[in-house]
């Protein structure tokens, strides 16, 4: 039988420390003693971070042999990582640290700070995918820790880079306006990334944003970590590129230490942390690595190396240099060094053996609860709370301009506007940030004289990148602060699509609700634009965020309710954490009417403050609940406003119908579209949306055929084209319009063109 390279990486070890055994001691060297002239690395200090990699090792030895036995799930260790050991030694506690899936070695020697964390029983239950997992619940194996500042991360591809690179800028924001945090003020963060990640557009996005910051002098205290091992699954990564990449980049000093060497890597180490520390700016901290044992234990390595080029990366192990160090030097005798690694292989078997036998996660109930709490009651009421009387006042300029006193109703973009007001007089520790959102007011004028009256520490410009927007905005939220992006185009949500996927809508999954990111996207979004700016300007797909688990998606059709959804949207991210894209129809911003020019139809007066919508409920529009029994239209956004038109329309030729505004199109409320369905037997969803995935159509008319009443209903939906929109009067074939959803509201009707009058109906 095969020997294993698991089993003889460990036996090149056991022979090493036999080997020193064998070998003339070295003279006992005091505790405080350096182990190495001219480094700072003392004797007590490297037998600890000796420890730390023995425990990441054999841990990692351990995740492969219970998964070849069918008991555990994951084995990409951190084999040849151990000497980052050395971030976990130096960082506090309360140093934020947003991990790779190789920090193995930092995140045990950071967990031997804290006495109640067994870092050992702790990442066996979670490779074994047990419910006691203290971070995951069971829910996946990540690094994690509440008690330890240790927000989770998956399979990270440098995503967590945007976020670290926010908290950082939050840390210190928070600071300058008094604001409480949930770490120390003089706390730093730390990234942690491999060298095929350093090429990924979040962590160019990332280092951007960071020295973006610098440049403008603004603090932003960030330790990126490059555990540079020279190769990504398969594929090498150009010799010398990390260095020749980030040595130079404006605004991140760069150090570098060998990470297979610990005096070195414990020099290079503590001087990018203290200059973070001290100088509140950004390092680039490359440490060289290597990768033992492949990829994961399913990575065949001799695929795509050679025998002799895996037994050459083998001979640099970091554990054989530390052995070699720590007994060489005489900071401990083989026999305790060999004591050390038996006792700690002992007491992984030892977990092992006990975790294997824990309880997994086995309802559907228990695997979701985590990801998107509600508390709709709690939520209600803090909704409800305003700033005080006095304090609008002071904002809006007196009592007689406070909003809800205006004397005529006002357009969807004014209303959202005063409703952003009383949110940041509400929300000391709400911040509103984007491409132009300051002293333009944003694309549409709908954040205009906030940056004025709040001043540009919370209302601010960022860089034109979306990544960074959304990066800022999580890690404010793991700051405790109430971030809102804004987005210009909805379009421009793809750009950092993962941000909000991978990133934002995970943390509570995948933390077992102790962590949470609380945040309020605002995107100017939909079509019917008048042909302006084509594709961009015009985007009408969802479905990239109706696909993500747990995001709220909220898409008013009116000024009014725009507002008491917002409250409703910010309560919900202070009490529940929730995640929401917040979508704004472009084209119903300063839209005043409704059936005929300067009718007024489409203003609203301000809502009264305490008034709010919850999240997931919709509204009818119906003026004769008697008699609007024939249709039931379902729309929403554009939609709405286009389907009240064409049920007067419909009217005139004596069909009644009814219309539901969805508002909100996540969670879906297909409570009330069934109990609709149900009076009006005919129903018709009109989808601005593109018809395949791109709108809520689809999952209206599967709920609603699912249902055992569905053989007395007639359903159909009218949607935008499988298309991007063109520029020009053509993007009107693309979209429903008034007399298109009329014609689909008739088709419904048996085989007639109109259908019979009420009252010959109601005789047959």
């Amino acid at each position: 039988m095969a020997v294993s390279r698991a089993e003889i990486v460990e036996r090149n070890v056991r022979e090493r420390l036999r080997a020193l055994a064998a070998a003339p001691a070295a003279a006992p060297l005091a505790p405080v003693a350096p182990v190495r002239e001219g480094f700072a690395l003392d004797a007590s200090t490297a037998a600890s971070l000796l420890k730390s990699m023995a425990m990441s090792r054999a841990l990692d030895l351990e995740a492969r042999a219970l998964k070849h036995r069918d008991a555990a799930y994951y084995t990409i260790g951190s084999a040849g990582h151990e000497g980052n050991a050395v971030l976990g030694e130096i960082l506090r506690i309360d140093d934020p640290c947003f991990l790779h899936y190789r920090s193995g070695g930092l995140m045990m020697a950071r967990s031997r700070k804290d006495p109640a964390v067994d870092p050992i029983y702790d990442t066996m239950l979670s490779f074994v995918a047990a419910v006691e997992d203290p971070i995951a619940g069971g829910r996946h194996k990540v690094w994690g820790s509440r008690r330890l500042w240790v927000p989770p991360q998956t399979s990270t591809i440098a995503t967590q880079i945007p976020k670290a690179t926010g908290m950082a800028f939050a840390i210190e924001r928070a600071k300058r306006l008094k604001q409480p945090l949930p770490v120390s003020g003089d706390a730093i963060v730390c990234a942690s990334f491999g060298d095929a990640s350093l090429n990924h557009n979040v962590a160019l996005s990332g280092f951007n944003t960071a020295a973006w910051a610098v440049y403008q002098k603004l603090p932003i205290p960030i330790l990126f970590v490059c555990e540079d091992n020279g190769i990504g699954i398969s594929v090498k990564t150009p010799a010398g590129w990390p260095f020749a990449r980030m040595q130079s980049w404006p605004g991140i000093r760069y150090f570098y230490g060998d990470g297979l060497d610990l005096p070195d890597a414990w020099r290079a180490a503590n001087e990018a942390i203290e200059y973070v520390r001290s100088q509140r700016q950004p390092a680039f901290l490359h440490l060289r690595t290597v990768r033992l044992l492949g990829h994961a234990g399913s990575d065949v390595e001799t695929e795509y190396h050679t025998i002799p080029e895996i037994e050459a990366v083998e001979s640099e192990d970091p554990l054989l240099k530390a052995v070699e160090l720590v007994v060489g030097s005489g900071a401990m005798t083989a026999a305790e060094a060999e004591g050390c690694f038996d006792g700690i292989r002992d007491e992984v078997r030892a977990a092992a053996e006990n975790c294997s036998k824990k309880v997994k996660l086995t309802t559907l109930e228990a695997v979701v609860a985590p990801l998107a709490p509600r508390h709709p009651d709690r939520v209600a009421a803090e909704a409800s709370r305003a700033a005080s009387a006095g304090e609008r006042e002071t904002i809006f300029g007196g009592k007689k301009q406070l909003p809800e006193n205006h004397p005529k109703p006002r357009p969807m973009a004014t209303l959202i506007n005063w409703g952003l007001h009383d949110l940041m007089l509400q929300y000391p520790e709400m911040y509103l940030f984007g491409e132009d959102v300051a002293k333009k007011g944003g694309v549409y004028h709908v954040t205009a004289d906030l940056a004025d009256r709040f001043g540009a520490a919370r209302v601010f410009n960022t860089l034109l990148d979306e990544t960074s927007i959304l990066g800022l905005a999580l890690g404010m939220g793991h700051a405790g602060l109430l971030p809102v992006p804004e987005i210009q185009y909805l379009a421009y949500v793809h750009n950092a699509e993962d941000e909000i996927r991978g990133e934002a809508c995970s943390l509570q999954y995948f933390s077992n609700g102790q962590f949470t990111n609380p945040t309020v996207m605002r995107i100017a979004a939909f079509g019917y634009q008048k042909g302006f700016g084509g594709h961009f300007h015009n985007d009408n797909s969802i479905g990239v965020l109706r696909d993500i688990p747990g995001l709220v998606i909220a898409a008013p059709s009116r000024g009014d309710d725009a507002v008491r959804m917002m409250r409703t949207c910010m309560a919900s991210a202070k009490i529940d954490g929730s995640v929401v894209a917040f979508l704004e129809p472009i084209a119903l911003y300063y839209e005043k009417d409704l059936y005929e020019n300067a009718d007024g139809g489409w203003l609203c007066r301000y809502p009264a403050t305490g008034e709010s919508v919850p999240v997931g409920e919709s509204r009818l529009y119906c003026e004769d609940n008697d008699r609007d029994r024939d249709l039931l239209i379902i729309s929403y956004a554009n939609g709405l406003r286009l389907s009240l038109i064409a049920a007067k329309k419909l009217r005139e030729k004596n069909v009644h119908a009814r219309v539901l505004d969805l508002r909100w199109l996540a969670p879906l409320d297909h409570e009330a579209v069934a109990r609709e369905a149900a009076i009006c037997k005919k129903i018709l969803v009109v989808d601005e949306c593109r018809k395949t995935g791109g709108g809520v159509a689809e999952a209206i008319i599967t709920d609603l055929a699912e249902r055992p009443e569905s053989s007395q209903w007639r359903l159909a939906r009218h949607t935008g084209a499988d298309t991007y929109i063109p520029l020009g009067p053509a993007a009107n074939l693309c979209l429903p319009g008034v007399e298109s959803i009329e014609r689909a509201a008739l088709q419904l009707f048996d085989s007639h063109s109109t259908p019979a009058p009420r009252a010959a109906r109601r005789r047959s």
